[in-house]
């Protein structure tokens, strides 16, 4: 019995953001539906043309009991699709093509083509959790404060990619202030004045940014991480931290995990969630849902290691980005 025979016919829908991230999806479909052919895998495919697009589309696949909805997009499509496919037994692949890509790097998905669809290939999966802000979802990271208005003018930019999203991190610094918050956990009330606040699902915010390096998608519980200090000097430590893992040794956050919490704030305001901002009101209630999604992942999940992940994270990018390269010549 070969490969095809043993898997079965099996159906999938393919949901591609052309406009997210920088990297070319110039025959994208061809390439997937050619590669997953081979283990018996017949492939459809849709474009995004606007928000909900991704939502709607994979909503109508789980409707039509498809096996499996991929992502080739960023956060924001994997959120909406993920939305979609909660409770249901169509699984999750991703082909990470966004500016961030934080939950295909929290979940182990290879930031190169042929390394995704491998994953897909070996059929590992797992069942992983997702955060609910007054009823509305995420996957990776929701956020208050100084990440929120950099995401909020993020989103308005033309341009995308990891230079322009520090160009507007940059200017929204010289001019913010850190906010007054009570936060609540089993009926005590924490008062906090922090310049942000992230409630993490996953570790990092995406680019091998680590916010809550110690965040696990299938433990059913939230990390959350209080950032106080908003100076220059410790905005730059802050930096260096969350790219060597190292961010919940500082002195100036406070970091605990919880299965909900809720955040009250003096005024509504820009939150995101995945990094796609909105507005949302002054009482904002947080909880964990458990292994309410299925996702390929690899079989293995490797165990963070301050300095070492990260340090290979970036070696493993820097290897995909010459091999993706090579795949379009």
């Amino acid at each position: 019995m070969n490969r095809r025979e043993k898997m079965g016919e099996k159906r999938a829908l393919l949901i591609i953001n052309p406009i997210s991230g920088t990297r070319s999806k110039q025959g994208l479909s061809e390439f997937v539906a050619k590669r997953l052919s081979t283990i018996g895998i017949d492939l459809e495919t849709k474009e995004t043309k606007g928000a909900g697009d991704a939502y709607q589309f994979a909503k109508e696949a789980v409707e039509s009991e498809y096996d499996i909805v991929i992502s080739a997009g960023g956060d924001g499509t994997v959120n909406e699709i993920g939305n979609a496919l909660t409770y249901s037994k169509t699984t999750l692949g991703i082909l990470p093509y966004g500016s961030g890509n934080g939950l295909a790097r929290s979940v182990g998905v290879p930031q190169e083509i042929n390394g995704a669809l491998k994953l897909i290939e070996d059929g590992h999966i797992i069942d992983s959790d997702r955060g609910l802000v007054n009823g509305k979802p995420f996957y990776c990271t929701f956020g208050i404060g100084f990440d929120a208005a950099v995401s909020e003018k993020f989103a308005s930019m033309k341009r995308r990619g990891k230079i322009t999203y520090i160009r507007s991190a940059f200017r929204e610094f010289l001019n913010y202030q850190s906010q007054a918050y009570a936060i609540v956990i089993d009926g005590k009330v924490i008062t906090q004045k922090a310049i942000l606040i992230a409630v993490c699902n996953a570790p990092q915010y995406g680019n091998n940014a680590y916010i809550g390096p110690k965040a696990k998608l299938t433990d059913g519980l939230l990390d959350v991480t209080v950032v106080h200090a908003g100076d220059l000097f410790h905005t730059v430590l802050m930096s260096i931290e969350m790219m060597t893992g190292t961010l919940d040794k500082d002195k100036e956050i406070g970091t605990f995990k919880v299965p909900s919490l809720s955040i009250v704030r003096t005024k509504e305001g820009p939150v995101h969630l995945d990094g796609e901002p909105m507005q949302m009101g002054k009482h904002l209630d947080i909880k964990c849902e458990r292994g309410v999604l299925k996702v390929f992942a690899p079989e293995k999940q490797v165990e963070f290691i301050p300095f070492i992940s990260p340090i290979r994270a970036i070696l493993d990018d820097m290897r995909y980005d010459v091999m993706d390269k090579f795949r379009k010549k």
